[in-house]
């Protein structure tokens, strides 16, 4: 029996680190070469229990360069080929389902989502890229293990959140709990990861589901809730945007504070201090037992 392997092949939320645009303080860094800060592309994990067949937890804009930069991701036999053989998507963000765009060479590939997210991307004429003949979607029931390959399974979720920034109008619910937002649950044998790249509250359910997690990695997206606006990098919160902060009252580290597996922050925004090695904000993540996800880091369960 193989494990459960997880490579994070891209850590960053949406726009990656440093920012194209952005002089914000943390970017600065990031532009210079300052050796306490890592580039990162776009959030999104690959998943294997054999180290053959992987399935991706979304598709960041940046899914091209991470298999460039991901061996077991390349093609390895024959004219044409590829190791992802399904994907399973959080929502229909930009950052979590472009990549699609990126594998439209006629390619056998299974999308699994919600019916709300599915339902967002074939509205979109632009993903008929993907051959209708060769790339199945795959509408998967909230709360409902389903099988992936070789033993893996998944689960989709609700984690509070909201709707694509695309289609949020101008009242948008902030924190609700639809398939338009989910969080995924892995499972293989007894081993178990969960993937919450994006949410707004940790309820009493949801914080249940994680303690049961061997590892979960989680929505990082920013340090403090007036982050972007402290930083003049932006006009919302944290909150406004459907992501809890990590610190302060009502912020993830102290809402999360008890889970008893290994705990790992991704989707990390550029302006978040705590990508910075040895800063205080990232000395106090780390003191509460939190790991810092970077590109190509590996989880072995």
């Amino acid at each position: 029996m193989g494990r459960l392997t997880a490579i994070v092949l891209g850590a960053a939320a949406g726009g990656g680190f440093p920012q194209w645009n952005c002089r914000c303080p943390v970017c600065r860094l990031g532009w210079s070469g300052d050796t306490r800060v890592r580039r990162s592309t776009q959030a999104g994990l690959a998943v294997t229990v054999d180290g053959e067949n992987f399935v991706l937890l979304n598709a960041s804009p940046d899914l091209r360069e991470q298999i460039a930069a991901t061996r077991e991701l390349q093609p390895r036999v024959g004219l044409r080929g590829s190791p992802i053989a399904e994907m399973v998507l959080t929502g229909a963000e930009i950052d979590q389902t472009a990549g699609l765009l990126a594998l439209r060479e006629r390619h056998a590939l299974t999308v699994h989502a919600s019916a709300e997210t599915l339902a967002t991307v074939a509205a979109n004429p632009m993903f008929n890229v993907l051959a209708a003949d060769l790339v199945t979607r795959r509408a998967c029931a909230l709360g409902a293990p389903f099988a992936l390959r070789d033993g893996l399974a998944a689960e989709l979720f609700t984690v509070p959140g909201k709707v694509p920034l695309y289609l949020e109008g101008s009242n948008p619910d902030l924190a609700a709990e639809t398939g338009a937002n989910v969080g995924i649950e892995l499972t293989f044998g007894e081993r178990r990861l969960l993937f919450v790249p994006g949410c707004a509250a940790v309820t009493p359910a949801l914080e249940a589901r994680l303690a049961r997690a061997d590892a979960v990695l989680f929505d990082g997206t920013l340090f403090d809730d007036d982050e972007m606006i402290a930083s003049r990098t932006g006009t919302k919160t944290g909150r406004r945007m459907g992501h809890m902060p990590i610190a302060g009252a009502g912020g993830s580290l102290a809402a999360l504070a008890h889970l008893p597996g290994r705990r790992i922050y991704m989707h990390i925004n550029n302006t978040n201090p705590i990508r910075v090695a040895g800063s205080p904000e990232r000395r106090q993540v780390e003191a509460a037992g939190w790991e810092i996800a970077e590109d190509g880091l590996r989880i072995e369960l």
